[in-house]
C-alpha cells in the first residue's frame, strides 16, 4: 500500500500532461481574422491585468495568515499553506490563459458548425479541468509524502491539512472578487444595452461588452477553477484528517508505521480513489465528440459522454480498490465501496436536479419564460420559487447520500478501529469529486462558448455563427449549474467529515465539545452560524449592485456623450478600458470584507468558546447549503429563460417578455455566479480554519 501516494502523484502528472496536450491542440486551431484576434487579445489583457491585481491583494492576506500559522501551529504548516495557495492561484491563471485563447478559436470553428466548435471549447475547458485536478492532487501528495512519509514530522497531519486551507483562501477571494467583477459588467451591459438602448447582446457599440467578456474568464474560469481546486483537495483531506485525529491522542507520522499501522489502509483508500478517478477522467475526456446538429439534446449527450464514461470506470475501479486495500476478516470492503459510489451517484443526481430546474428543456424554465409576458415582477417571483423548490429536492438527495454513506461505512468497519459511518461519509465526498478533471472541463467549456458568442457578435460574423455559439452557450449554463451541484454537495459531506475531525482534534488537544442547544454557548453559536451565510450573501450581492450602478452610469454617459456611438457610426468606438477599470477597482475593493469574514469569525469565536464555534459550524453548514442550491438554480433558471425567449419563444428578442426576462437574468447573475458559488467555499473555509487551529483554541 505504500505505493499508492506515488501512483496518485503519477496520475496527477498524467493529468497535467493531458492538459499540456489539449493546450497544444487549442493553440494550433485558427483564431480567425484580425478583428477576432484583436478582440481576443483585449479580453486576454483585461483578464491578466485583473488577476495580477487580485493576486497582489490576496497575497497580503495569505502572508498574514501564514505568519499566524507559523506562530500558533508550526512553521511547516505555513509552508504547506502557502503551497496550497500558490498552486490554486496557478491553476486559475493557467485556466484563464487558455480560456481566453480558446474563445476566438471556438468562434472561428463555429463557422463550420457545432461539430467543430464544441471540441475546441471542451478542450479549452479541459486544460482548466486537468490543471486544477492535477495540481491539487500532485501538491497534496507531495505534502503528504514530504511531511508524513519522508521526514516523519511531528504534527504532520496538521501540516497536511494546512494545504487545504491555502487552497480555500485563494478560492474564497477568487470566487468573490471574480464574481463581483463579472456580474457588475454583465448587469451593466444587459440593462443599458439590451433593455434601454435596444441593441443586441455583445454588440460592439456597448462599452461594457469587453468587460463582460473579461468577467466570464476571471469569474467563471479562474474563480471556478480555484473553487474546484479547493473542493477537490478538501475532499481528500477530509478522510485523511478524520483518520489522523481519530487515533487516540492523534495519529503521528511514525505511528502509521508502528503501533498504529492499522490506520494505513484508511489513509491510503481516499488517495487510491483519487488515483482511479483521475485515470477515469483522462479516458473519459476522449469520448467528447459532436455532430453538426445545434439541437440542445444532441449537444448535451455529446458533452456529457465524457463525464458518464469517467463515472462508469470509477464505479468499477472503486470496488476493485476496496477489495485490494480492505481484506481483513472483520471487514466488508463492499460497504465502503457503496459509500464512495453512493457519493458519486448522489453528486450526479444533484447535477441532474440542477439540470431539471435550469434547462429550457424542462418545465421550470418554460414557466419563468411564460411569466415574463406579464412583466419583471412575475419573472422574478417565478425564479425565486423555482430556486427555493429546488432546495427541497437537493436536501432529500443529500440526506439519502449521507444515510447510504454512513450505512456503507458502518457495514464495512463498524466501530472497531475507526467510526466506520463517518468515514463512509468522508469518502463519499471524494466519490462526488473523483472525476473532477472532466467535471471542471465541462464547466469551463461554458464561459469559452459565451466568449465565442461575444466575439462573433463584435466581429460581425455571419448570424449562423452566432446561432451555433448560442446553442453551445445555452448548454454551458446548464453544465455550470451541474458542476455547482457537485461542488456544493461535496461541500456538505466534506464539511461534515471535517467537523468530526475538528471534534477529534479538540479531544486530542485535551479539550471537549458540548453541542447541546440547552447550553448558551452552543445556542448562540448555532444562531450565528445560521445567520452568517445570509450576511455573506447580502455583502456580495450588495457589492455587485454598487459596482453595477457605476457601470450603468458609465455606459449611459458614453452613449450620451460620444457622438455616433449609439447609432454605430463608422470609426466611433466605445471606451471599453474605462468599463474594465470600473469592474476591476470595484471587485477588488468589495471582496475584502466578505473574504475576511470567513476566516476572522471562526478564529475569534474559537478563542472565546470552542462550544460556540462547533455549533456555529453546524449552523453554517445547514443554512449555507440551502442558500447555495437556491441561488445557483434560481440564477441558472432566469438566465436560460431569457435565452429561451431569445430563441424565438414568447415574442423573441426585443419583446416586452424579453425585456422582463433580461431583468430576471440580471437579478440572477449575482445569485448564480457570485453569492451562490462562494457559499460552499464559506462552509469549508470556516470548518478547515477551525480544524487547523483546534489545538490553539484548546
Amino acid at each position: 500500500m505504500d505505493i499508492i501516494p506515488y501512483l496518485a502523484a503519477l496520475s496527477a502528472i498524467a493529468g497535467l500532461a493531458l492538459a499540456g496536450y489539449f493546450y497544444k491542440v487549442v493553440a494550433a486551431a485558427p483564431a480567425g481574422d484580425d478583428r477576432m484576434i484583436f478582440l481576443m487579445t483585449e479580453i486576454q489583457k483585461g483578464a491578466r491585468a485583473f488577476l495580477y491585481k487580485e493576486y497582489s491583494w490576496v497575497a497580503v492576506f495569505v502572508v498574514a495568515l501564514a505568519i499566524l500559522l507559523a506562530i500558533v501551529i508550526a512553521p511547516l504548516a505555513a509552508v504547506s499553506y502557502i503551497l496550497g495557495a500558490v498552486l490554486s492561484a496557478l491553476a486559475g491563471y493557467i485556466g484563464m490563459t487558455v480560456a481566453t485563447m480558446a474563445n476566438a478559436r471556438t468562434a472561428e470553428a463555429a463557422k463550420s458548425g457545432a461539430g467543430k466548435a464544441l471540441p475546441i471549447a471542451f478542450r479549452g475547458g479541459a486544460v482548466m479541468g486537468f490543471t486544477v485536478a492535477g495540481l491539487a492532487l500532485a501538491g497534496l501528495m507531495l505534502t503528504y509524502l514530504l511531511f508524513v512519509v519522508w521526514l516523519e514530522v511531528d504534527d504532520a497531519f496538521e501540516i497536511v491539512t494546512a494545504f487545504g486551507l491555502g487552497g480555500s483562501s485563494i478560492a474564497l477571494f477568487s470566487r468573490v472578487g471574480g464574481g463581483i467583477y463579472t456580474k457588475a459588467a454583465d448587469v451593466g451591459a444587459d440593462l443599458v444595452g439590451k433593455v434601454e438602448a435596444g441593441i443586441p447582446e455583445d454588440d460592439p457599440r456597448n462599452p461594457a461588452t469587453i468587460a463582460d467578456n473579461v468577467g466570464d474568464n476571471v469569474g467563471d474560469v479562474a474563480g471556478m477553477g480555484a473553487d474546484l481546486f479547493e473542493s477537490y483537495a478538501g475532499s481528500i483531506i477530509a478522510p485523511v484528517s478524520l483518520i489522523a485525529f481519530a487515533g487516540a491522542g492523534g495519529l503521528t507520522a511514525a505511528g502509521i508505521k508502528g503501533d498504529q499501522s492499522d490506520f494505513v489502509g484508511f489513509l491510503m483508500f481516499p488517495m487510491a480513489i483519487a488515483f482511479v478517478g483521475m485515470i477515469a477522467s483522462i479516458i473519459g475526456s476522449f469520448f467528447v465528440r459532436a455532430g453538426d446538429s445545434t439541437d440542445s439534446h444532441a449537444l448535451s449527450r455529446a458533452l456529457h459522454m465524457g463525464t458518464n464514461v469517467a463515472m462508469g470506470l470509477t464505479i468499477v475501479a472503486t470496488f476493485i480498490v476496496a477489495y485490494l486495500i480492505f481484506d481483513g476478516d472483520d471487514q466488508k470492503p463492499w460497504g465502503i465501496a457503496v459509500s464512495v459510489v453512493g457519493g458519486l451517484i448522489i453528486g450526479w443526481a444533484l447535477g441532474k436536479t440542477a439540470e431539471f430546474y435550469t434547462s429550457d428543456a424542462f418545465g421550470p424554465v418554460k414557466k419563468i419564460a411564460q411569466q415574463s409576458e406579464t412583466g419583471p415582477a412575475t419573472t422574478v417571483l417565478s425564479g425565486v420559487s423555482t430556486g427555493m423548490v429546488s432546495v427541497a429536492a437537493s436536501v432529500v438527495l443529500i440526506l439519502i447520500g449521507v444515510v447510504v454513506a454512513w450505512w456503507g461505512g458502518d457495514q464495512a468497519f463498524g466501530e472497531d478501529v475507526i467510526p466506520g459511518g463517518i468515514y463512509g461519509i468522508a469518502v463519499a465526498a471524494i466519490g462526488m469529486l473523483a472525476t473532477t478533471g472532466v467535471v471542471v472541463s465541462v464547466d469551463a467549456y461554458g464561459p469559452i462558448s459565451d466568449n465565442a458568442g461575444g466575439i462573433a457578435e463584435m466581429a460581425h460574423l455571419d448570424p449562423s455563427v452566432r446561432k451555433v455559439t448560442d446553442a453551445l452557450d445555452s448548454l454551458g449554463n446548464t453544465t455550470a449549474a451541474i458542476a455547482k451541484g457537485f461542488a456544493v454537495g461535496s461541500a456538505a459531506l466534506t464539511a461534515l467529515a471535517l467537523f468530526k475531525s475538528f471534534e477529534y482534534a479538540v479531544e486530542a488537544a485535551g479539550g471537549s465539545l458540548n453541542l447541546s442547544v440547552g447550553e448558551v454557548d452552543a445556542f448562540v453559536g448555532l444562531f450565528i452560524g445560521a445567520g452568517l451565510p445570509f450576511l455573506f450573501a447580502a455583502l456580495t450581492i450588495d457589492a455587485v449592485g454598487r459596482a453595477a450602478n457605476k457601470m450603468i452610469e458609465e455606459v449611459r454617459r458614453q452613449f450620451r456623450e460620444i457622438p455616433g456611438l449609439r447609432e454605430g457610426a463608422d470609426g466611433v468606438v466605445p471606451d471599453s478600458a474605462r468599463c474594465v477599470a470600473i469592474s476591476t477597482e470595484a471587485s477588488l475593493r468589495e471582496m475584502i470584507v466578505p473574504g475576511a469574514l470567513a476566516v476572522v469569525v471562526p478564529l475569534v469565536t474559537g478563542f472565546i468558546s470552542v462550544d460556540a464555534l462547533g455549533a456555529m459550524l453546524a449552523g453554517v453548514l445547514v443554512s449555507g447549503f440551502a442558500i447555495a442550491i437556491y441561488m445557483a438554480n434560481a440564477g441558472g433558471a432566469w438566465d436560460n429563460a431569457k435565452k429561451y425567449i431569445e430563441a424565438g419563444n414568447h415574442g423573441g428578442k426585443g419583446s416586452d417578455a424579453h425585456k422582463a426576462a433580461v431583468v430576471g437574468d440580471t437579478v440572477g447573475d449575482p445569485f448564480k455566479d457570485t453569492s451562490g458559488p462562494a457559499m460552499n467555499i464559506l462552509i469549508k473555509v470556516m470548518t478547515i480554519v477551525a480544524l487547523v487551529f483546534a489545538s490553539a483554541f484548546v
